[in-house]
């Protein structure tokens, strides 16, 4: 006779509180990351600020992901999605929540910045509700029709494609 099991999901793991000067780690993602980068996406997804990703989707792009861990525990993450030979997008980036604030965010960028630059790109660009993040890291406010015609790969399944309000950034590196 044969048992049907099944399984629970994994349980949600809430990111470590923020800890003054506790050592941010940031590597390249792992396939054992996968549950704790659709977390903190999602929840973000949740809130309408980032497009939701799927276990598959992340598991197939896992390589373009970098993340910050205190810990063992996943804080951040973000990934660098190359378009052409000359330009990537930071996309996907996420801080948890506790842990904004705290450079989480800028260590990400810059870890995508040297990466981008260890490839001979000319450019970086991201779409944002905090322009004024990217700023600070060098990024400055283009026109749309300045960038590869990305909308037409991610925007067309976003709930906001008709009236967008992100804001379009390069940086040239």
């Amino acid at each position: 006779m044969n048992t049907l099991v099944t399984l629970a999901p994994p349980l949600e793991r809430a990111a470590p509180p923020f800890v003054e000067n506790a050592p941010v780690e940031i590597r390249m993602a792992r396939m054992s990351d996968v549950r704790a980068l659709l977390d903190l996406i999602n929840g973000y997804a949740a809130e309408a600020i980032m497009l939701p990703r799927t276990e598959f989707e992340l598991a197939e792009n896992i390589r373009d992901f970098t993340v910050a861990a205190v810990g063992g525990d996943v804080v951040g993450c973000a990934a660098l999605h190359f378009y052409s030979p000359a330009t990537a997008e930071v996309r996907s980036l996420a801080v948890a929540p506790q842990w904004k604030g705290h450079s989480v965010g800028r260590l990400l960028v810059e870890s995508l910045e040297k990466e981008a630059r260890n490839y001979g790109l000319a450019s970086l660009f991201a779409f944002t509700y905090v322009p004024a993040f990217f700023s600070k890291l060098g990024f400055v406010e283009v026109e749309r029709g300045e960038l590869p015609l990305k909308a037409w790969k991610d925007c067309l399944r976003c709930p906001k494609f008709q009236c967008c309000d992100e804001i379009a950034m390069i940086k040239r590196l």
